[in-house]
């Protein structure tokens, strides 16, 4: 097996995921973290720690950023920028697009090949089925370190603008929160009626999962732009006022809810009230 020297910068609950998989596989692993004694447990797995970035830095070939945020990522790797020439930076951090963009400049300013990732798993899931990575930025590193970049999850890249791969993480990260966000309130709902969150957990994880299969027609729609398609759900159909006032009456916050119907009023009143519910996409690319 071919071995990389690869460093990974941060060693929170995801950094620490990412360096024991290279380290469980064989590559010689450098770590470095801002605060003292989270290295030791990949230490005793076999990866080497750095006292310092620089070190950290000019011990790899590959160095992995996971770090708090985009200004951690300058603050971290600014001062070795210099160290950084010719070397190959993965930078897994969470970043909007236009901040992967600015940083990918600055990598190439420095002479750094750059990649920017985003981590579609938790810490538990890396190297585990179901754990997978976007990337985007340099195709040449993205196939040169595909190995190594395959031991997290399944990697899938999206061409050589390093935005592309965090504006599909957030995408997606959009649809999870709003999905959790609608069980919660379905919860809170429930409880005054004496409902555990655990016993309604039971019933909504597999309606909720047998409406993931929705998506594709709700996609097919959007894509042809014919809101009229026959064997659509109607906006007149779906209104959720008496979803909002069954949430009134048990005394929880309407806003979840309150935020779609307001989407769907939105196309009502324009009216497009007989097309289908795909329709609220307008209003979501067109904010009032």
């Amino acid at each position: 097996m071919t071995t990389t020297k690869v460093t990974v910068l941060g060693l929170g609950a995801m950094g620490a995921a990412l360096a024991a998989a290279l380290v469980r596989a064989g590559h010689a692993t450098t770590v470095w973290n801002r605060s003292p004694g989270k290295a030791d447990t990949l230490v005793d797995l076999g990866a080497t720690a750095a006292d310092t970035v620089h070190d950290a830095v000019a011990a790899a070939d590959v160095v992995i950023a996971c770090l708090f945020d985009a200004d951690s990522v300058h603050e971290v790797l600014d001062p070795v920028a210099d160290v950084l020439t010719g070397r190959t930076l993965v930078n897994v951090t969470t970043t909007t697009p236009d901040q992967s963009r600015e940083i990918a400049g600055w990598a190439a300013a420095h002479g750094v090949t750059y990649l920017d990732g985003g981590i579609m798993a938790v810490p538990h899931m890396i190297g585990q089925p179901g754990s997978s990575i976007l990337y985007s930025g340099s195709a040449t590193a993205f196939e040169q370190h595909r190995p190594l970049l395959d031991l997290w999850g399944e990697s899938a890249y999206f061409g050589e603008d390093a935005g592309l791969a965090s504006l599909y993480d957030l995408a997606l990260l959009a649809g999870m929160y709003v999905m959790f966000a609608g069980f919660l309130h379905g919860a809170a709902m429930v409880a005054g009626a004496g409902v555990s969150a655990t016993e309604f957990a039971r019933r909504a994880a597999p309606w909720l999962s047998a409406m993931t299969g929705g998506f594709a027609g709700f996609a097919a729609v959007v894509d042809g732009g014919d809101y009229t398609v026959p064997g659509q759900q109607s906006l007149e159909f779906s209104d959720l006022g008496d979803m909002l006032d069954a949430s009134a009456a048990q005394g929880i916050s309407t806003e979840v809810v309150g935020v779609v119907q307001e989407l769907i009023r939105r196309q009502v009143d324009a009216g497009h009230g007989k097309e289908g519910f795909a329709r609220i996409y307008e209003s979501i690319k067109q904010p009032a």
